[in-house]
């Protein structure tokens, strides 16, 4: 049985959204909670950036990482203070 209730603010930033993005030239689909995918847009958008171009440069700087969780850590380490 659902619930006819609509989603708490809380439960819908955390549903997990696919967009797709072209990284390199490459057309991709990438997996992230809404609340991330916010931030994204919200940080390229400070930085002048297309979500696509703040992707892209997230991606050659990655490593072994997947471009999920590099996007997820870029993310938080773009709005969190050091904490050195």
């Amino acid at each position: 049985m659902g619930s006819s209730l609509p989603m708490s603010a809380e439960a819908s930033s955390a549903r997990v959204v696919k967009r797709s993005l072209v990284v390199a030239g490459h057309r991709t689909s990438v997996s992230l909670e809404d609340a991330f995918w916010l931030r994204l847009k919200a940080i390229a958008a400070e930085r002048g950036l297309s979500v696509n171009a703040l992707a892209a440069s997230v991606d050659a700087a990655r490593g072994e990482a997947n471009l999920s969780s590099a996007l997820r850590v870029f993310v938080l380490e773009a709005r969190a203070p050091t904490l050195q």
